[in-house]
């Protein structure tokens, strides 16, 4: 009864004058409200549209690539990931399954599809039909891309619909279908801040999207409908159902055959996933060493008459010196030595405290640079760390997450062309997603890897490497009466310059060091390469400087080079995203001459001598290393930096290892020198690298060493120091030089 009475009232009111009066005047308002907002967005009130002037420049921000010398994409830089696509490349199938699945009149309208829209309307709107698409076209989205949603307040929506709508008009004024394809095609987002067809097509398929199949592409074209539900590694049964609706419009649309459709329709989606976040990809301790060059070429450089280059936004092009085949040896080589040293170490330590005399002030210091106690304090928490086995969940607060971190040895480790100068690896650390500092750059001592060019210096100051020294403990005064130590604390006898750089003899080596000038080889040294402060003091002779691995590396190839040193390399060209070149290294410079080439040459047969029977002997030995090597190791004060750097005729390379804290270290010489920390990631690497087919020639070069240099050096290392023995003057023979004096006498 009571519904009734409704029904008849609802009848009444619809048929009364006030009501289609009141029905009038709403949609004059409407009309009038759109109308005003329309004009308002026209003239700018709420941003100001682009004109054709400026739609024509249209370069959307694109990431820049950066590239190995074999043509292997390194990682990027950018704040979105977009990749730059040319004129053309898009392929047909794409432009037709991206038409069938959003916009099918693509090619009837000049940016704003009336039909879709007069459904949205209808069935959207008043009919609140969820499914009955939207009626945005490919132009207006493409306009949302470039030109991003503003906050309006209540009125968002209307406005920056309408703002797309007048956007969408001007670009079909101002660019052909295919033309506004393309954009669209190199703007649209595909979540995880992917932008960009070929961006997305290499991140989920590892392929460029021309190379795509037809149900890959139609992964791709269904996440445009929501990124977020259908991406494919997080959703997979939605992207899979999301995929079919496309096939299915592709067939609807008759660009495929239903059944061709239909076959494609039960295959699985086989993902290629290749996430590239900022950390990952090839060398990320070199490219976050080459962000800076690279920021400071684009301040320098002009894009046009007023605009500078940005690294983040122009889509560069940056190749390297780095050979990608090198580098993941490298890295191969660092965790196989690196995870067991690691084990080793802490087994050294166990039920032994680490952190004695390391008090908690040094490790929580705050920002400001002082000691936090409330750190020290925190209660512990779940957190996901980092260990050579994989992550492991531990209950840390921030003081056991430092020490945590800390207690883990480093390395730092780079190869180098000795005949170019470019740097083939660089590997600065262990895992640079937990461990950013650059070791490559850090300065630690360098231990004996200094010892070359003390002996290099004494060489060009005339001394012969035959010449012999006595192994004798000498007091410093004048520098406090420092006395320098062997390693194996055995003095006498006599060295040959030679011999005492195979055995690292500490005695003789400052004893060269001072007869040949402290001066003189610090002088050396800058013009091999070092910036970094060398002390003027006799200890300088055994490494007490803090140098980092970059600048030693430039020593020896010095060295190797025959005494000519050249600028390290690490960038070869950056193009434009259209593929001109900007910046070109020069390539065949000459280099400095730090020495006589002859002096060079003994110095390489020298450090020869030190792998074959020196202190580097276990790389034949234990490393069943056969090549033609030479190089020197290092082992710093209480072993705490192990070194070892060494070269063949074409390859020079060099790797550090310690702490990061100085007083975290091995407690014996037997794990702390730098034939145990270092030399075997040397090893590892250049076993590698002789087993690559492009690599292994370096294993059967030779050092051309002259028969003159050989003659040079043909004596002992070490000759035993004689007991002087008394002779009684009646035994003395006549023609003896003591009678001989007693007859000048008389006379």
């Amino acid at each position: 009864m009571k519904i009734s009475v409704f029904w008849i009232y609802i009848k009444r009111l619809v048929r009364s004058k006030i009501f289609l009066k009141t029905l009038l005047f709403l949609f004059a308002g409407f009309i009038l409200i759109n109308a005003v907002l329309i004009l308002l967005v026209f003239t700018g009130v709420f941003g100001k549209l682009p004109n054709a002037a400026e739609l024509k420049r249209i370069q959307h921000p694109v990431a820049t690539e950066i590239y190995t010398a074999d043509s292997i994409l390194m990682g990027k830089y950018y704040i979105q990931n977009r990749q730059y696509m040319a004129p053309g490349q898009i392929t047909g199938t794409l432009k037709n399954m991206l038409i069938a699945t959003e916009d099918r009149r693509f090619y009837d309208h000049q940016g704003i599809d009336f039909r879709s829209l007069g459904r949205v309307v209808i069935k959207t709107i008043l009919l609140r039909q969820g499914g009955a698409g939207g009626g945005s076209t490919i132009t207006q989205q493409l306009a949302k891309n470039l030109y991003p949603r503003r906050d309006h307040g209540f009125i968002s929506m209307p406005v920056n619909k309408l703002r797309e709508m007048a956007i969408a008009v001007r670009i079909e004024n101002v660019y052909t279908k295919e033309d506004i394809i393309d954009l669209y095609l190199g703007t649209v987002p595909f979540g995880e801040n992917t932008f960009g067809i070929r961006a997305a097509s290499m991140r989920f398929f590892d392929k460029e999207p021309r190379d795509l199949k037809v149900e890959e592409t139609a992964v791709l074209i269904g996440m445009l409908k929501a990124t977020g539900s259908y991406n494919p590694t997080r959703f997979p049964e939605k992207a899979l159902s999301r995929r079919n609706v496309v096939l299915g419009q592709m067939a609807k649309s008759e660009y495929i055959k239903q059944a061709h459709a239909d076959s494609l329709r039960l295959l699985p989606i086989e993902l290629n996933y290749r996430p590239l976040p900022h950390d990952a990809g090839i060398a990320p301790y070199f490219r976050e060493f080459l962000r800076g060059e690279l920021d400071q070429w684009c301040r320098t450089n002009l894009k046009d008459e007023n605009e500078y280059y940005d690294l983040y936004t122009d889509g560069l092009k940056v190749y390297t010196t780095i050979d990608s085949r090198l580098q993941h040896y490298a890295e191969e080589a660092m965790r196989e030595h690196m995870a067991s040293l690691q084990e080793l170490f802490d087994k050294h330590w166990r039920n032994r405290d680490l952190w004695k005399g390391i008090p908690e002030e040094m490790l929580l210091i705050n920002y400001d640079g002082k000691y936090s106690k409330e750190m020290a304090r925190e209660e512990t928490r779940k957190m996901n760390v980092f260990t050579w086995e994989g992550l492991q969940e531990k209950e840390y607060n921030t003081l056991d997450s430092i020490r945590h971190y800390l207690q883990f040895l480093q390395t730092g480790f780079m190869a180098m062309d000795v005949r170019s100068g470019e740097i083939k690896a660089w590997l600065g650390g262990i895992n640079f997603e937990y461990f950013k500092y650059d070791h490559v750059l850090a300065k630690r001592q360098v231990g004996s890897t200094f010892k070359p060019l003390v002996y290099l210096a004494a060489l060009e100051q005339g001394i012969s490497p035959c010449d012999f020294f006595p192994n004798d403990s000498v007091v410093y005064h004048e520098y406090e009466n420092w006395t320098p130590r062997n390693a194996d604390r055995k003095y006498g006898g006599y060295y040959s310059l030679k011999g005492a750089l195979v055995h690292s003899v500490n005695t003789v080596s400052v004893n060269l060091l001072m007869e040949a000038g402290i001066d003189t080889v610090m002088a050396l040294g800058q013009k091999a390469g070092i910036e970094s402060a060398m002390p003027e003091v006799p200890s300088l002779a055994l490494g007490t400087a803090n140098i980092s691995l970059f600048e030693m590396m430039r020593v020896y190839q010095g060295i190797a080079n025959r005494g000519i040193a050249l600028e390290p390399t690490y960038l070869a060209r950056i193009e434009d995203r259209s593929g001109e070149i900007l910046f070109e290294n020069p390539t065949g410079e000459t280099g400095e001459a730090i020495s006589q080439p002859e002096n060079a040459e003994v110095m390489i047969e020298m450090l020869r001598g030190v792998v074959n029977q020196g202190t580097a002997s276990a790389l034949r030995r234990e490393f069943q290393i056969d090549a033609d090597v030479a190089g020197k190791t290092g082992t710093t004060q209480n072993h705490t930096d192990g070194w070892f750097i060494g070269f063949t005729p074409s390859m020079v390379a060099g790797v550090w290892v310690g702490g990061d804290l100085q007083n975290l270290r091995f407690r014996n010489i037997e794990y702390g020198q730098g034939a145990y920390m270092a030399m075997p990631i040397w090893s590892f690497f250049m076993k590698r690298t002789f087993s690559d087919d492009f690599w292994e020639y370096l294993q059967d070069e030779a050092f051309e060493i002259s028969e003159p240099t050989k003659d040079l050096l043909d004596c002992d290392d070490f000759r035993e120091r004689k007991p002087f023995q008394f002779r009684p003057f009646k035994k003395l023979k006549e023609k003896s030089l003591l009678k001989k004096l007693f007859k000048r006498k008389k006379k």
